[in-house]
């Protein structure tokens, strides 16, 4: 094989297990050199681990990374970037005391005897960064310039190390329009120079406009990798979501036939999400669609009081409320599962038994302690209900696999008798027994009249429980589906509709 035709990096059946979770199962990613290649998927498909197994920050369980069709085995960071391996992040990791020349060389710098030759350094920064497309002062500090052009320079530092992958995690997030425009000329020129850049974002319009195609992951397996000059929208979502574009066979659901519980006017915050309006009864599910950053956890948090709102108005029960901070959605019987357990949720190094009370302690207030015999008893209560399986109460809860963590979670909550619900991402990361169970459950307590919220990147359950979906996309309501509307088709068609389409229509 020629060295054009040669792939620049192949990953050939990567796995990665954690305790309880399969978080990478036989992985392949190929690149090429003059190619930009996305890597999709929903938080928690696998994208972060792979990156982290190439770039040797994880060791992997098993699997082989060629690169220019030598095997190698990276074991640190700066191992990957020798072997030519190059990684920028969102957050710029650069010194921002430091300038602009010190950053791009630190490390590394010219020397003229035991000294820093800084006017060599200087006059080799502001050459190379011209040839990135920027014309700046090397000798200022990096701080006095906008966050693209520290992504530039960090992109310029990775590749003046490496030179042969670029890997770029998020790089757009925190920029504006024009900002972006100039980090994609600087990719372009990186795709001249026959290099291979991997794109991870969660914008997909970014992604048909800069990448050349894309592997799709989803719950640690590759589900697709595909040319993005001839695949869809559609198609790109739908292999993220896991559901082909048709109607879906659903089972009953009990009907929300309550009293309006909650009611929710103008919800929004700035650069979070844009007017959010829901009227909520008792005993009904309402489902929140859309891809990553589409506003769905924002959504969740703004309503429990986790981040204060810029506007907006809640009627709980028909009368006005004002929630400050969680503790006063918990006051009002409110309950939040976090997307994320392990960071927002569990606390790790406590017992089950702890995690479980958690929350009725803080409603009830730390100086008034719940009976130890009751704690016992709404632990072995829970445990038995929701089927947890562990050794014993007095575990950490850490050593739980990712379904039980996720059961004693729902526990914790259930404790407090909540009248309204919220969940995001329950079934994430869990296995198919855990899952099944908690989507039983979901159906039991609309059945026993709560209302929940239920945020979910996994179509088929929405369709499977919801009375209504709401459609986000970014950080804006865009959509309602009710009964018969709710399909796999018509969530991924309101994802997936072009803006500028719609605004003509």
């Amino acid at each position: 094989m020629t060295d054009e035709r040669r792939p620049m990096l192949q990953a050939k059946g990567i796995s990665k297990f954690f305790p309880g979770t399969v978080a990478l199962d036989n992985v392949d990613l190929t690149l090429h050199g003059g190619e930009i290649h996305a890597l999709l998927g929903e938080n928690g498909a696998g994208k972060s681990t792979l990156i982290k197994c190439l770039t040797g920050v994880y060791r992997r369980d098993s699997g082989r990374v060629l690169l220019q069709g030598k095997e190698v085995d990276p074991t640190l960071t700066h191992h990957s970037q020798r072997l030519g391996i190059g990684t920028v992040y969102q957050e710029v990791n650069l010194l921002p005391n430091l300038t602009v020349a010190e950053n791009l060389y630190l490390g590394r710098q010219p020397m003229r005897g035991p000294f820093v030759d800084r006017r060599r350094m200087n006059t080799q920064a502001r050459d190379t960064l011209r040839d990135y497309g920027i014309q700046i002062d090397p000798a200022q500090p990096l701080s006095t310039y906008s966050v693209a052009v520290q992504q530039v320079v960090a992109i310029a530092r990775a590749v003046e190390m490496s030179g042969k992958v670029l890997i770029l995690d998020e790089p757009t997030a925190s920029l504006d329009h024009e900002e972006v425009q100039l980090l994609f000329s600087v990719i372009r020129r990186l795709k001249d120079r026959r290099l291979a850049v991997v794109f991870i974002t969660h914008f997909l319009d970014q992604v048909f406009d800069i990448c050349d195609s894309a592997t799709v992951l989803r719950n640690g397996q590759v589900v697709g990798r595909v040319d993005l000059a001839t695949t869809s929208r559609n198609d790109v979502i739908t292999l993220m979501l896991g559901r082909q574009l048709a109607a879906q066979v659903r089972a009953p659901k009990p009907k929300a036939g309550g009293n309006t519980l909650l009611q929710i006017e103008g919800l929004q915050k700035t650069g979070m999400l844009n007017r959010f309006d829901l009227s909520l009864n008792e005993g009904e599910v309402v489902g929140l669609a859309g891809l990553l950053g589409s506003g769905r956890t924002e959504t969740a948090n703004l309503i429990f009081g986790a981040v204060k709102a810029d506007q907006g108005k809640l009627t709980f029960r028909g009368k006005e409320i004002q929630l400050r901070n969680p503790r006063d959605a918990v006051a009002q019987g409110f309950a939040l599962c976090p997307e994320d357990r392990k960071t927002d949720g569990i606390v790790g190094e406590l017992s089950v038994r702890d995690n479980i009370i958690l929350a009725l302690q803080a409603r009830q207030g730390w100086m008034r302690k719940v009976r130890r015999k009751k704690i016992e008893a709404i632990a072995e209560h829970y445990v038995r209900t929701l089927d947890i399986r562990l050794a014993n109460l007095d575990m950490p809860i850490r050593l739980l696999s990712g379904g039980n963590q996720q059961k004693a979670l729902l526990a914790r909550w259930l404790a407090t008798d909540p009248n309204f619900l919220i969940l995001d991402e329950p079934t994430r990361g869990i296995d198919i027994g855990a899952h099944a169970e908690i989507i039983a459950l979901i159906g039991r307590l609309q059945q026993d009249g709560m209302a929940l919220l239920v945020a979910s990147s996994e179509m088929e359950e929405l369709v499977a429980y919801s009375n209504r979906v709401i459609v986000l996309r970014d950080r804006t309501q865009v959509k309602e589906l009710v009964g018969e509307e709710i399909t796999s088709d018509n969530i991924i068609r309101a994802i997936a509709a072009d803006p500028q389409v719609e605004a003509a229509v």
